[in-house]
């Protein structure tokens, strides 16, 4: 098969139109939220690595439309949409000892989440905790960060939840107390998803 230059041509502006529409996408998914009740200023795409910005990809599953399904390993969450589709994203983990894993569902939901260590975290560090023993209001500087997804099994709180964060370089890291962590954007993104009594799959290595 012979390419000619006209073809190579309009091939070549096809790609960069989409690698273009690509990138607006991806600055609208991290756009200022001046709506919310703590107004988010805007993220630079440029500073979140490319694996771990909001994407849809193709992803084969047995789980139904609706299930989180939380990737500990490859420090990636998936929304699942069905019809071998996902909405994919980057995400901070717990330390190894310290996380959930296996099946849970969402028992509540919050916005701007108030933030109260648990008893296990104040044990551990009370130095540290302790002080914040009776909550820390919602707002940019709270540990929840912009939503909260509280992860339940039996009826019971696992005291394990997905949420933002006021630290967005832990993304792809494993450095928390062992919730799931979020950039503010794609939280708010997933929590507008995302039922209550829906089912998260927590996968560990």
């Amino acid at each position: 098969m012979t390419i000619t230059r006209r073809g190579l041509l309009l091939g070549m502006s096809a790609l960069l139109a989409g690698c273009t529409t690509e990138r607006s996408v991806q600055r609208a998914n991290y756009a200022a939220r001046p709506d919310e009740t703590h107004p988010l200023p805007a993220m630079p795409v440029e500073q979140i690595k490319p694996e771990l910005r909001r994407t849809e990809v193709a992803y084969d599953t047995s789980h139904p439309a609706g299930t989180i399904v939380v990737d500990t390993p490859a420090r990636r969450l998936y929304y699942v949409l069905g019809e071998g589709m996902a909405v994919r994203y980057g995400i901070g983990v717990g330390r190894e000892g310290l996380a959930l894993r296996g099946g849970a569902y969402i028992g509540r939901k919050a916005e701007w989440p108030t933030w109260t260590p648990t008893a296990n975290m104040i044990r551990r560090d009370p130095e540290k905790n302790l002080k914040y023993a009776g909550g820390v209001p919602g707002g940019i500087n709270n540990p929840l960060g912009a939503r909260a997804l509280y992860l339940y099994r039996h009826g019971n709180d696992t005291h394990f939840r997905i949420h933002g964060t006021n630290a967005p370089s832990s993304i792809g890291q494993a450095m928390s107390s062992g919730c799931i962590r979020m950039l503010n954007h794609d939280i708010i993104d997933l929590y507008a998803r995302a039922e209550v009594g829906g089912r998260v799959v927590v996968i560990q290595a």
